[in-house]
């Protein structure tokens, strides 16, 4: 397996919408959100998708932008938590651990008429923390300088008229140091904490997520072309064609093989090709039979002419097969209009992406998804440390809390929320009985 250096390796939220109160998810190669509807699966999810579109704004949005195109909200309220239809605070937290011990919490507070302000930034190395916000003083900075930098510092602030000093100042959705002078002196330097910037241990984890929503729109006759990564601005399904032309294009073998096995394994299709219709558009275009024969290369036809699953499921192949090692790639509800045996055969292809080095976080509805996933860590294809099943459920106030299940070497968990496995059970049993009621009532 292709195990990253570094990766996301766990998402803290508190005070967002239903997650009132510090919970935490621990994100593994495979991490399976579970739970019934507005449970809080997206929810949790969200403010990192906060953070990447405020990243990606082509202008300095403010400290979040809001409505983008991974997550929309209009106002801060819609944001915040709510306990019986009341706000109970007027800020929300939003913690990124990385593999490699860096930590960073971003505190949002509510500002009438604005939005939200970052109002603190708590960067943690290892066991070491330090809290910036924009009132820390010069001294105070100067203090957790690394040494290269307060060596600079003293050299450049030789002689007193230079006037050089360090204050914080806001960066998006960060706190950055600077080091500025007069207005003679001209000097103007950024810098961050320990000599780490958040923006450069951070950013590149966080802008390199690949989101593909539930709604992933009807199949068109024609795609834009768009870039083909490795970093993917929005959501993903407008790329998928210009990635696989991209694909095609250089000689990509290994990535094209993969996506027509995939895809012919889970019966949707043999074939895929993108077609240039002119400088600005793409064409999909699928096999039409589910499997490869004899003359079936010319028997190809647009996606918008087969089935829904095809163009639902092919997004979802290539974003994980397109994805780099230790890159994050959050699906919502991959499974949507596939037949049950293809929602089993996704396990696979979640699988496979995982021995490439992938990080999946992946939302679900399946209980045949995830028994596949156990089946896969009882025949030791798929090891059970890689796996994360978080299920998510709702107090009677309304609150999130998260679940986690410890899985044995059969891939088995212990009590889950019964509303899972045992709702699939139980419809069994129920439809056995009234068999059983009506024959021995003849």
């Amino acid at each position: 397996m292709a195990k990253p250096k570094n990766r996301i390796s766990g998402v803290t939220v508190r005070g967002f919408k239903s997650i009132c109160t510090e919970q935490k998810l621990d994100i593994r190669p495979l991490t399976i959100l579970a739970g019934a509807n507005s449970s809080g699966k997206s929810s949790f999810m969200q403010p990192l998708l906060l953070l990447k579109q405020t990243l990606e704004s082509s202008g300095d949005p403010g400290a979040l932008l809001l409505d983008g195109p991974n997550v929309r909200f209009t106002r801060a309220e819609q944001v915040l938590s709510h306990l019986l239809g009341q706000v109970s605070t007027q800020e929300f937290a939003v913690k990124v651990a990385l593999l490699e011990g860096l930590s960073l919490e971003l505190v949002f507070r509510q500002e009438e008429g604005k939005g939200f302000e970052l109002s603190k930034m708590i960067y943690g190395a290892g066991k070491e923390t330090t809290e910036i916000t924009p009132n820390i003083t010069h001294d105070d900075i100067v203090k957790i300088l690394p040494q290269p930098l307060k060596a600079m510092h003293k050299e450049l602030g030789k002689g007193e008229s230079t006037g050089l000093h360090w204050k914080v100042e806001r960066q998006r959705c960060f706190f950055v140091f600077e080091l500025v002078g007069t207005q003679e002196a001209k000097q103007r330097i950024r810098f961050g904490p320990y000599g780490v910037s958040p923006s450069q241990a951070f950013v590149p984890f966080i802008q390199g997520v690949i989101h593909l929503p539930g709604l992933r729109g009807n199949a068109r006759r024609t795609y834009p072309k768009t870039a083909g990564g490795p970093d993917f601005q929005g959501t993903f399904e407008q790329y998928v064609a210009s990635v696989i032309a991209q694909w095609q294009a250089n000689g990509g073998k290994p990535e094209l093989d993969n996506l027509a096995l995939a895809l012919e394994d889970m019966g949707l299709t043999w074939k895929v090709k993108a077609e240039p219709v002119d400088d600005t558009q793409v064409e999909l275009k699928v096999g039409r039979l589910t499997r490869g024969k004899r003359g079936g290369a010319q028997d190809l036809v647009s996606i918008a002419d087969v089935g829904f699953g095809v163009s639902q499921s092919l997004p979802v192949v290539v974003a994980l097969i397109a994805a780099r090692p230790g890159q994050l790639v959050y699906l919502e509800q991959p499974e949507i209009h596939l037949h049950p045996l293809a929602q089993r055969k996704l396990a696979i292809v979640l699988c496979e992406a995982v021995e490439r080095g992938v990080v999946a976080v992946v939302e679900t509805h399946s209980a045949l998804l995830v028994r596949e996933l156990q089946t896969l860590i009882a025949t030791r294809k798929l090891d059970k440390q890689d796996v994360a099943l978080h299920w998510l459920q709702r107090g009677e106030e309304g609150e999130t809390t998260v679940q986690t299940a410890d899985l044995d070497d059969e891939g088995a968990y212990g009590d889950w929320p019964e509303d899972f496995d045992k709702t699939e059970l139980e419809a069994e049993q129920l439809y056995l009985d009234s068999v059983e009621a009506r024959h021995a009532g003849k």
